[in-house]
């Protein structure tokens, strides 16, 4: 794709800007049928930092019908892709809406992401989700995919995942291991050691896949033995 290439798609002007990086694929436009000109903006990148989610926000959900959830699940399938999550942050004075695809094989490209985006944009158009501007974003679920059900936790049952607690629950803020199975509200993990520990759902902020896990299990091994080594080699010589 030229990042410069201008071009017209259902009656609106939109240009491109692609910006590359190893994580995972979004599309962001912005979106107000009333209030602004607008234009689409294509980014391969990292997720930025964003503003902070509000109850505010969150009672907005609500205008997202029944009927518009189940067109933007038909129109990822019709791509061949599953639209895994729809999530709205940002702030209040500029609200994000994205929507998260999958693959169950392959992967989402940008090409995909763009081609869903047209296409969402033109559904919330008529819908009119927001009152005001907001920003649409469509995307891939990235390396760290962050698991939303109990699809998700069967499907990736063996994984390396990694577990952010909510905040004000005593122990650790994160814990790591391998997803055994989720049973009566409780994620139940093995860690590095072999112990399973299960973890209350309710106590979760979120989970993700931890894909340089055992990556990194591997390399502390590595040191935790050449240290042995060294301590072992020093003996002898005191010797």
């Amino acid at each position: 794709m030229n990042p410069a290439a201008g071009a017209r798609s259902g009656g609106r002007r939109w240009q491109g800007t692609c910006i590359f990086s190893t994580d995972r694929v979004y599309i962001r436009r912005l979106l107000s049928m009333r209030k602004w000109d607008q234009w689409s903006h294509f980014f391969f990148e990292r997720w930025g930092c964003g503003g902070r989610d509000s109850p505010t926000l969150r009672r907005r959900v609500a205008r997202l019908t029944e009927e518009l959830m189940a067109r933007l699940h038909r129109l990822a399938r019709s791509e061949g892709m599953e639209l895994v999550a729809v999530e709205v942050g940002g702030t209040p004075r500029r609200p994000r809406l994205r929507l998260v695809l999958d693959r169950r094989e392959g992967s989402v490209t940008l090409h995909d992401c763009e081609i869903v985006s047209r296409q969402a944009s033109l559904l919330l158009d008529e819908a009119d989700p927001f009152p005001g501007p907001y920003t649409l974003e469509v995307s891939s679920p990235g390396l760290d995919r962050k698991l939303y059900g109990p699809e998700d936790y069967e499907r990736f049952r063996g994984q390396a995942v990694r577990v952010k607690m909510r905040p004000g629950v005593g122990g650790q803020r994160v814990v790591e291991g391998f997803l055994v199975a989720v049973r009566a509200g409780v994620i139940h993990l093995r860690t590095a050691s072999g112990e399973e520990i299960g973890i209350p759902e309710e106590g979760v902020f979120e989970v993700r896949l931890d894909p340089f896990l055992e990556e990194r299990l591997t390399k502390q091994g590595e040191r935790a033995r050449r240290r042995e080594r060294e301590r072992d080699g020093a003996k002898r010589e005191r010797r």
